[in-house]
């Protein structure tokens, strides 16, 4: 059987080359994390998903952050309490959904996320 040449990282401008089956070097391929790990719907944020955040916010309307803090605002987004990294049970359970409003959920997503290796 034939051996199949590395080709080039997909980055533009690196000469890294990659072996088939893989896109962008080590070096780069954190940079295009969104391409690597695939589109929402390809990680279970499809229609399904939206129409169960939409029922849950209905019945959760405020940010669980901000009103343990005093503060009433309106909850945009569903957080899963526990990261479900691809598991799929855990991204259904909805004992590890909260409500909580962009921000917050943009905060606690960062910290969480900050140094974790993606494995979809």
């Amino acid at each position: 059987m034939p051996r199949i040449p590395n080709h080039p990282c997909a980055h533009p401008g690196c000469p890294n080359l990659v072996p088939r089956g893989a896109k962008y070097c080590d070096e780069h391929v954190s940079a295009h994390a969104d391409e690597v790990r695939g589109s929402a719907a390809a990680r279970g944020y499809g229609r399904r998903w939206q129409r169960e955040r939409v029922r849950f916010l209905a019945t959760h309307p405020l940010c669980e952050d901000c009103k343990a803090q005093g503060r009433y605002v309106k909850a945009t987004d569903v957080d899963h309490v526990v990261p479900h990294r691809g598991d799929m049970a855990l991204f259904w359970d909805r004992s590890n959904w909260r409500a909580l409003c962009h921000s917050c959920h943009s905060r606690k997503t960062r910290r969480e996320d900050m140094h974790v290796a993606y494995h979809y």
